[in-house]
């Protein structure tokens, strides 16, 4: 580390996504299961609440949750609705969605927000054919909806991935509760996201699940591992998932690197580095790529064990795809826009129908800051002009904990951030302001959240 200096200590947050994919999974399985290091949050509060709703049993034993799963079977009673409230959690929703359409009965999801504007339709499209119908109470093809269903028949189900790899996600889940064999093939344009899908698998193969998966090659389909993935093409992967029920076991949840990236973004931009106990340097998670882009825009990432330093070193524009890794993106604008040169971010339409409108959202909050900034229809090209210290600046984060996080990094360049909604970060990262502080007081900046 250069000049001696003493980096500031951080733990990581857990794994939301891990978190979301190990509760489900749970919730499904035969037994109690012990889950350690569970992220405590909004949106895993109301994955938590729709198990229960669904009958799942969930209790507290020290820091661990007891999960009593449902045995592979979920069902309403005949005549009443299972109402499930997903809150803003888009995940929630989707993999929910999926898992309810496997059970019998009638089940009615809703939330709040952007919730009733983020679209579910192409579950629709993929599971209609399986018998399931989807009954939209608002906008069509968003929730609040109805799903009834008597269950999953099995043979094949076609996925579109345009918008969202959760879908993908969901039908794994649900696929092993239908009556037979299913095989998932990928359809649409283009897959997004595909790193989550691989949380998915690895989750579901850690209680003992083990879809086949088929990648085609030379007109003929060849099995893989799915750490042997990095990405697919639609018509280009295959998956089958034979009916089972999940056997209950203890599982402790991963570090993440979503929110970890805030944390990690902080020691390239601030004067103090920053080390991050408790990731896992191998993990699937899409966002490790924090790492790689960190490197490569100039900053030095040292991995030792579970522990990552970060140190500033002079950043420099870069160009990127961040198809695989969006919930990035903000973090990665606002470091593009305080560096040397121009960043251009691209294959990431869908961060559109996320928990704002990350795109535009990005856009309007760092041209805030004087940098030049072009909004395209699938990302950003950033073009920093430089900030001007002690500058004090409003931004609006839409009620976006991922922007409200990532925005907070100006304040070690000198910007006095003042949030609209600094509260908005519970959605997954109750913990983020207590962790902040210590950021802060090691850069001797003072709060403005």
């Amino acid at each position: 580390m250069k000049d001696n200096i003493d980096p500031v200590i951080l733990k990581a947050p857990s794994s939301k996504s891990m978190s979301h994919r190990a509760l489900l999974v749970a919730g499904l399985a035969r037994g109690i299961s012990r889950l350690g290091n569970i992220l405590v949050s909004d949106d895993l509060k109301h994955t938590r609440m729709c198990l229960q709703a669904m009958g799942a049993e969930i209790a507290e034993s020290g820091s661990d949750l007891m999960v009593t799963g449902l045995g592979g079977k979920i069902s309403a009673l005949p005549g009443k609705r299972v109402r499930l409230d997903v809150g803003e959690s888009g995940t929630t929703c989707r993999l929910v969605a999926a898992i309810v359409a496997a059970g019998r009965g009638e089940f009615e999801i809703s939330g709040r927000g952007r919730m009733h504007q983020r679209p579910v339709k192409s579950l629709d499209h993929a599971l209609t054919p399986q018998g399931v119908r989807f009954h939209y109470l608002g906008l069509d093809g968003c929730p609040p909806l109805v799903i009834s269903s008597q269950g999953l028949p099995g043979g094949e189900i076609n996925i579109s991935l345009d918008d969202s790899s959760q879908y993908l996600s969901g039908i794994l889940l649900a696929s092993t509760m239908a009556g037979d064999i299913v095989t998932i093939n990928i359809s649409g344009q283009k897959v997004v996201s595909w790193p989550y899908v691989n949380l998915t698998l690895q989750v579901m193969e850690e209680f003992g699940c083990v879809p086949e998966i088929h990648i085609s090659e030379n007109s003929s389909w060849k099995p893989v591992k799915p750490s042997e993935i990095r990405q697919v093409e639609p018509g280009m992967a295959r998956f089958k998932v034979s009916p089972m029920i999940f056997p209950a076991r203890d599982y402790q949840v991963e570090g993440d690197f979503s929110n970890a990236s805030y944390l990690l973004a902080a020691g390239a931009v601030g004067q103090k580095p920053v080390l991050v106990r408790g990731l896992n340097p191998d993990s699937r998670q899409g966002d490790r790529a924090i790492l790689d882009i960190l490197a490569q825009m100039g900053a030095e990432v040292i991995i030792k064990d579970k522990e990552i330093l970060v140190q500033g070193a002079g950043l420099k524009g870069v160009d990127l795809d961040m198809g695989s890794s969006p919930d990035l993106v903000p973090t990665v604008a606002v470091l593009a826009s305080l560096a040397r040169g121009r960043t251009r971010i691209c294959n990431v339409a869908h961060l559109k129908i996320k928990e704002s409108d990350r795109l535009s959202g990005v856009f309007n909050e760092i041209s805030r800051t004087g940098c030049n900034c072009e909004l395209l229809e699938d990302g950003l090209v950033i073009d920093p002009s430089g900030t001007e210290a002690g500058r004090k600046i409003e931004f609006s984060t839409y009620d976006d904990h991922r922007m409200a996080m990532s925005l907070s990094l100006y304040e070690l360049a000198g910007i006095k951030a003042v949030l609209d909604n600094p509260g908005c970060v519970n959605k997954s990262f109750p913990g983020f302001w207590d962790e902040w502080k210590k950021i802060r007081k090691a850069n001797n900046v003072s709060g403005n959240e």
